[in-house]
């Protein structure tokens, strides 16, 4: 059978930044022909960043990804990389109209292409276009209708892109119409905690559907509250891993394949789906007979903990690395959430790049004052304290306010400290809040929602514990200080905005609460479901009725890192003027 050396770059892009991105495909290109790759991939719309979202729909944007992908086939040639074929996604746009879909042509397409020899073999664009959760690709795109299939070494090698494997139908048993030796899918395909096991498994099931080894490429790295993963995986046609890459690291997975030989005549015509075969002949003969092989290897999982907590900190070193700042600023309040916020950010920027700043009040205790400093001293992270109090007595004489408005009062004053810092320091402010106080509206408006990215914007409460106690066990495993303070785990959360406040007062038990709202939130079950599942009927009406008043705060709150099925923001979007109210009795 033929060998075919597959070089698979599990790399990040940024969006919007051609040259950058054009320069990362040069660099890893170069590195794979070093190691004696026969073809080299790269992820979906990696020379433009993914998603583009409306930058699609400026021809201008367009345009110049076109113009960018020409020039990165030229770019290869002249530095030497030409005769090995190149494989990278783009935005390009449709030649002809689209009547199916309503759009003319120049409409955009998600689309990949084939460099080779210093120019642009083939190009095609994603058959099925994703519109769930996060994708609004229907939204800017139109599909493509073709099965692309390049022959390389004498090998055919059918290529899709992400959504294609995902979906039922089109290119995957297409490639095995068209006898294809090899499929390979470039992918972006974004973070959901134990979605790898739902990846391996699709991998799995599409390589026996197609008849033939299947590569899936995916990119890495973070982009606004997205985060990639990584996890490439190669499959043999039974199903067998023959490699798969670590989760969010960078690199090149390079692997030899053994793989059935083209047939002499190119396939050509319609197959599955009505997808018409398009086929380039870029090496016709097979190699020589080789014996150093190079064999795939497969990276150790990442346990459950450590993958949300790698997830959340590859999120936020993006945000920060990518929107061009260096540090970061948050408020120490000696509870779990700010402590675990501070370590991911220690963990990602470096604790001389964290600021940490306490803001007692009259009702602070000592022993939360004790637990912000704590944090400090074991992550060594820059630490000030900065007392509320004369701003906090200021107000109060010129306003008469008692109860919810006077608390309010207190996180309003720490929210405008923290501006303030970040305005004259150039740190962004870090928002602390977690999923169950978000989904409940337990937070102040230009308070502690004040900031520019939310890391754990995503997470429920119980997850928050779990995360801090994984974070201090990892750290004592490998004979290091555990970050964070145990009294800031295991005392009563509490906002301390009154004598003897505790969370519990205000929202029910967290295990309770977090049960009833991933039901509810990410799954979108009513409440007649949610109490057959045996939770109390009041406990559900409350916990719903909390959760869709709050919509119009959580509208105002920063981005934030996404690990669950559905993220707050464009996971989730219902109107913030809402009069359907879920009962327990609903039918």
């Amino acid at each position: 059978m033929p060998q075919l050396r597959l070089a698979l770059n599990q790399i990040d892009a940024t969006v919007g930044d051609l040259d950058r991105n054009a320069d990362a495909v040069v660099h890893w290109t170069r590195h794979a022909v070093g190691q004696g790759a026969h073809l080299v991939a790269f992820p979906e719309m990696m020379l433009t960043g993914y998603p583009v979202e409306d930058l699609a729909l400026r021809s201008s944007f367009v345009e110049a990804s076109r113009a960018a992908l020409t020039a990165l086939a030229g770019r290869l040639a002249d530095e030497g990389l030409g005769g090995v074929p190149v494989v990278v996604g783009y935005l390009d746009r449709a030649e002809h109209g689209s009547p199916r879909y309503g759009q003319p042509a120049g409409a955009p397409q998600n689309a990949a292409a084939v460099l080779h020899e210093g120019a642009v073999a083939l190009t095609f664009a994603k058959h099925h276009l994703p519109n769930y959760g996060v994708f609004d690709e229907f939204r800017y795109f139109v599909p493509g209708d073709t099965l692309p299939v390049v022959r390389v070494r004498g090998v055919d090698v059918a290529l899709a892109i992400c959504e294609d494997l995902w979906q039922d139908g089109g290119r995957v048993p297409a490639a095995r119409s068209a006898g294809a030796g090899l499929l390979l899918s470039v992918n972006a395909s974004p973070y959901e905690r134990d979605k790898d096991d739902t990846r391996l498994a699709l991998v799995r099931r599409r390589a026996r559907e197609a008849g033939c080894t299947t590569a899936y490429l995916a990119m890495t790295g973070g982009q606004d509250e997205l985060v990639f993963d990584g996890d490439s995986i190669v499959v043999d046609a039974g199903g067998e891993v023959l490699a798969r890459a670590p989760q969010f690291a960078e690199g090149c997975v390079v692997l030899d394949l053994d793989l059935p030989a083209a047939a002499p005549e190119p396939p050509s015509g319609t197959v599955d789906g009505g997808l018409r075969v398009d086929h380039r002949t870029l090496s016709a003969e097979p190699l020589p007979p080789y014996t150093a092989e190079v064999a795939g290897a497969e990276a150790e999982r990442l346990g459950a903990e450590e993958e949300i907590y790698t997830a959340l900190v590859v999120g936020l070193r993006a945000y920060v690395a990518k929107n061009g700042f260096r540090s970061v600023l948050v408020g120490l309040s000696g509870g779990i959430d700010s402590a675990l916020t501070a370590a991911i950010a220690c963990d990602a920027l470096g604790p001389r790049n964290v600021h940490g700043v306490s803001m007692p009040s009259r009702y602070s205790s000592q022993h939360s004052r004790d637990d912000a400093a704590e944090l400090a001293r074991r992550t060594g992270l820059e630490f000030r304290t900065v007392s509320i109090e004369p701003m906090f007595d200021a107000y109060m004489e010129s306003l008469d306010l008692t109860g919810l408005a006077e608390e309010n009062l207190q996180a309003r004053l720490r929210g405008t400290l923290l501006m303030g810092l970040s305005n004259q320091e150039g740190h962004i402010v870090l928002a602390p809040g977690n999923k169950s106080e978000l989904a409940c509206g337990y937070s102040t408006l230009y308070g502690d929602s004040v900031g520019a990215y939310g890391p754990i914007k995503d997470v429920y409460k119980t997850t928050v514990f779990a995360l801090a106690r994984w974070r201090n066990r990892a750290a004592a495993e490998r004979g290091e200080t555990p970050p964070i303070p145990e009294n800031s785990i295991s005392k009563p959360p509490s906002a301390e905005l009154r004598p003897g406040q505790v969370d519990a007062d205000s929202l029910p038990d967290y295990d309770v609460l977090d049960a009833v709202l991933e039901l509810y939130v990410d799954r979108d079950l009513g409440a007649a479901e949610i109490v057959a599942r045996g939770y109390d009927a009041e406990l559900v009406a409350r916990v719903l009725r909390m959760t869709d008043a709050a919509e119009y705060k959580r509208r105002q709150y920063p981005p934030g890192t996404k690990i669950s099925p559905k993220g707050f923001g464009k996971d989730r979007r219902l109107p913030i003027t809402n009069h359907w109210r879920e009962a327990p009795d609903a039918r």
